[in-house]
């Protein structure tokens, strides 16, 4: 079964699952607890493969579904394996993703399109990033350690 058929599948049930919901009467509200925003410096970053906005199984350059986030806080720096590293990177650039200095390196000329987001706060300012780079090695020259994401048993970047 496919990515797809699993989410397809997947809304269904909770559509199900909410008209049953509607149909049960009305319930009474509980008080929702919602966690503290992180503070200090932080970034929430995505890595997903694909150009944004495409659609799986469309042939090359399709976005597959594969997407990898976590949640980069600064002070202590934890998140990820590279947070002390990308914390650094990210306080000499003043929380812009952007002006991170490209890395001296050689990547190889293949597409295989990936898609970088942030969005968080640096510095008590809001911080969003958007960039889709030509391959993971590419997203690393101009990002440094901020988007290297932990990768799955079968699949990597």
């Amino acid at each position: 079964m496919t990515n797809n058929r699993k989410a397809t599948a997947a809304v269904r049930a909770l559509l199900l699952a909410a008209c049953a919901l509607l149909l049960a009467g009305p319930v009474q509200a509980r008080a929702a607890v919602l966690p503290e925003p992180p503070s200090g410096d932080w970034l929430y970053v995505t890595v997903a493969r694909g150009e944004p906005g495409s659609d799986s199984g469309s042939g090359s350059g399709s976005g597959s579904g594969d997407i990898r986030g976590t949640l980069l806080l600064c002070d202590p720096p934890r998140g990820h394996a590279q947070a002390p590293r990308a914390c650094e990177e990210l306080r000499a650039a003043h929380g812009d993703v952007g002006r991170i200095p490209l890395k001296d390196t050689f990547c190889p000329m293949v597409y295989a399109p990936v898609s970088a987001s942030a969005r968080g706060q640096w510095g008590g300012r809001a911080v969003t990033y958007q960039e889709t780079f030509a391959n993971s090695c590419v997203m690393t020259a101009r990002t440094g350690a901020v988007f290297p994401l932990p990768h799955g048993p079968h699949r990597s970047y």
